[in-house]
């Protein structure tokens, strides 16, 4: 009898612990005219447009500003949380941003190009894949450059 308790104990425990982590890779995001506004390192390093390090992304989606300090998360499904844990965003799997309120703010083109909430193109995202779509959100959303998206 005992032996049943854990295996049943075995079966269900590591669900409660599981992790998805986001996919971390070297893109560097620039404006409507070329500049760059920020990029990622392939060791998740952000890094402002003058190239300057300001934090990191971890691959479980914690977003670090400079001092080491966890300043907000994007999870594996899209949702973006500031630091307190409460939702500011989300990006979706076709690559529509979307602001706390729900509503469309921009998106990311599977070539990477980036369009604001009107659709006009905005900026460009080299080295962009679709798999790193939440990445790209935390440097929109963290790193300030979501401002990219107004018009």
């Amino acid at each position: 009898m005992k032996s049943i308790f854990v295996l049943l104990a075995l079966l269900f425990v590591p669900v409660g612990i599981a992790r998805a982590d986001i996919s971390i890779g070297a893109v560097t995001i620039r404006n409507g005219s070329g500049s760059s506004i920020g990029s990622v390192d392939s060791d998740g390093t952000l890094r402002n447009g003058s190239g300057s390090s300001v934090g990191k992304i971890e691959k479980d989606g914690t977003v670090r500003n400079g001092s080491g300090s966890s300043i907000g998360k994007v999870e594996s499904g899209g949702t973006v949380r500031n630091g307190s844990g409460s939702s500011i965003g989300t990006v979706e799997s076709d690559g529509t941003i979307r602001n706390g309120s729900g509503s469309s703010v921009g998106k990311i083109d599977s070539d990477g190009t980036i369009r604001n909430g009107s659709g006009s193109s905005v900026g460009k995202i080299d080295g962009y894949s679709s798999g790193l779509r939440y990445e790209v959100a935390a440097v929109l959303f963290f790193g300030g450059s979501v401002s990219v998206l107004r018009p």
